[in-house]
Parts: structure tokens; sequence; C-alpha cells
């Protein structure tokens, strides 16, 4: 079994009782473009694509951008770690030079940085909890509900975009730096559902009292976050990442962490 399988076997069977914490990173030199180095950040609280295990950053997402650099004439620099919403700004200011942390390719977020070719297509998935009586099937059965997302995400456009003025107030969100205290803030009844990526929502419910009602189908993609403007480790990325699809790496990858 590799290390990662194994540490990956190992989160499921203990992040209900483990403590996350995040820290935020300096300036790591990433922004020097010329330089044959990548520096990726991420936002290690969205299991099974990043989270910290016994002190190390693992998931699917680290082991795939490791994979896809590796096909590159680019060297690996190491991770930074942040707050989801934090790290555009951190690749903006080039303390960083990847993104790699599950980020929605949208228009807005395209506005401001690009993103490689497409790696993984999600959608949302509703969770409450198993022992509560509220068993909502749409997103109008939410109406005058607390409910959870976390900031900067898909899951948090929804809310905004199609629950906020209609179904809820603005009072009636609860916006969280990270997944893992939005469940943790369901499992309390601070809140009745929280609004969450259908694989990490699969994982978070996994040995947790809490449960996926149903998924509203966005059809998100997922895409590496570079600085806009920087074609060569777009380029690269690109061309790495087709080259893992086709080994048959991405393949033994999804298998490791989402057992598909």
């Amino acid at each position: 079994m590799s290390e990662r399988e194994l540490s990956r076997r190992q989160y499921l069977t203990t992040v209900g009782g483990t403590a996350v914490t995040l820290s935020v990173a300096g300036c790591s030199g990433g922004g020097d473009d010329s330089a044959q180095t990548i520096t990726a950040g991420t936002a290690p609280s969205f299991p099974p694509f990043e989270m910290k295990q016994d002190g190390e950053i693992v998931g699917f997402d680290i082991d795939l951008l490791e994979a896809v650099v590796e096909q590159t004439d680019y060297e690996f620099d190491g991770w930074e770690e942040y707050e989801f919403d934090s790290l555009t700004p951190a690749l903006v200011n080039e303390n960083i030079d990847v993104i790699a942390a599950g980020m929605t390719i949208n228009e807005d977020r395209d506005e401001t940085i690009d993103f490689s070719d497409p790696y993984y297509s999600s959608d949302q998935a509703i969770v409450v909890r198993t022992d509560g009586s509220f068993s909502p099937g749409s997103l109008s059965d939410l109406a005058d509900r607390p409910v959870g997302a976390q900031k900067g995400t898909t899951g948090e456009g929804v809310v905004q975009d199609e629950l906020i003025g209609d179904e809820i107030t603005e009072d009636q969100y609860n916006a969280y730096d990270n997944y893992v205290l939005a469940i943790q803030d369901l499992q309390n009844g601070n809140v009745d559902a929280v609004v969450i990526d259908v694989p990490v929502a699969e994982t978070l419910t996994a040995d947790r009292p809490v449960e996926s009602a149903f998924v509203y189908e966005t059809g998100e993609q997922f895409g590496f976050g570079v600085r806009d403007g920087d074609e060569a480790r777009q380029t690269a990325l690109n061309e790495g990442l087709s080259t893992v699809r086709e080994s048959g790496t991405y393949e033994d990858l999804a298998q490791t962490w989402f057992g598909e």
C-alpha cells in the first residue's frame, strides 16, 4: 500500500476526531516567472482533495499536481498553506505559482487568473444531520433555514445566487473559512444544511452523523490556477496533465482517493 493510500485510509478513520489547523504562509519567492520552478498553494481542509494528516498535506490534488509537474521541465518547489479565499491574492501577489485546491473554473475568477485544462467535474451536495427531522429534497426546502458554506466556493455561490433574497435572509447564511468548521457547526445544530462539493461531502459524511440529502447539479469543473498571462506554466501543466491521463496515473490516483 502506498504512503498516500495509507494516509487516506488513516484519515477516513480519524477525521471525525481530528482538529484541523491552517496557517497563512508568507512569501515563497514563487513569483519569478523566469525560474523553472513551481511553488503551489492549497487550502488543506477539502478532503479528499487536500487535507492535513499527521502534519503532512495529502490528497488527490496534492498527488495529481506533483505527478503533473514531474512530466514538465519545471522543478516542484513545495506547498504553501492558505485559507481558500486567500489563494487567489497569493497567486496574484506572486507568493505562489499554482493553485491546486479544488478550484472551480468560472468567469469571475477567469477575470483575475488563468486556469489549466479541467481535471475534475463536480456538483453540489446539500448535507444535513443524520439524526435530524429535516430532509430537504430541493433548494426551495431550505427556505427560512440557517445554511452554511465555505467562503469563496461554488457552494457559497449557490447560496448567494439561489437562496439569499428568495429563500433565506442574509442573516441566515453562515460563511466559514473551511468546510470542517461548517460541518462541525452543522453537527452542533447551528445550521440546518451545508452546501458542499459532492466528493468532499462523501468523505466528510463517511464517519460523521451527517448525510447528503440531495445533489444540486452545477456541472462545475476544477482547474489548476496560474497567474494571468503565465502561458509557460499553463502550457506545461496542460501537457503534463495530458501525459498523466494517457499513462493511467490519473485513474490510479482517482481510485486511491475516490475509490473510482
